[in-house]
């Protein structure tokens, strides 16, 4: 009885360990994919598309952490109510915005954006929105202050020329 333990234990260790194997190699390529995906040289940020088809860029609210969705078709930075709240955003009032769902309604708030590469705007005007699911969207209220062009899967932000 003792050695159909044993045996039994042993396989239940091999079998963790193998899963364990699986978890590190995955957290170890989502972080390498991480990396890659932006790069920043000589006064140019670029960011590679993700296997999503979406631009993606890592950055911060007033320090906490983000992954920004890059969306040249947004007027503004949204963010979804739940995050303002997390982040103790204050409404500065009510806003009616237009999406691809329709007309929502939202809330006005203010924080202080930092893309990684070093791009920083204080108090950006930002629209919280109830229904918005996922990331928080990178809009054109951010995106018209910089020069950056697309080419080949890859948005190039010069931060040497900029409007």
């Amino acid at each position: 009885m003792s050695a159909d333990i044993s045996g039994r234990a042993k396989l239940v260790i091999v079998w963790l360990l193998l899963g364990m194997l699986v978890f590190l190699g995955v957290q170890w390529w989502q972080r390498e994919q991480q990396q890659t995906r932006i790069h920043t040289a000589d006064g140019a940020i670029e960011i590679r598309r993700s296997s999503d088809g979406h631009y993606h860029w890592p950055g911060t609210i007033n320090g906490h952490p983000v992954d920004f969705l890059v969306d040249t078709g947004a007027t503004g930075t949204a963010i979804s109510t739940s995050l303002a709240r997390e982040l103790g955003l204050e409404s500065l009032g009510a806003v009616q915005s237009s999406t691809a769902g329709g007309i929502v309604d939202g809330h006005e708030v203010r924080a202080d954006v930092t893309l990684q590469g070093g791009v920083r705007v204080e108090r950006l005007r930002i629209t919280a929105l109830p229904a918005l699911d996922g990331r928080p969207l990178l809009g054109m209220n951010v995106l018209s202050r910089l020069s950056w062009q697309q080419r080949d899967g890859v948005l190039i932000v010069d931060l040497r020329h900029q409007p």
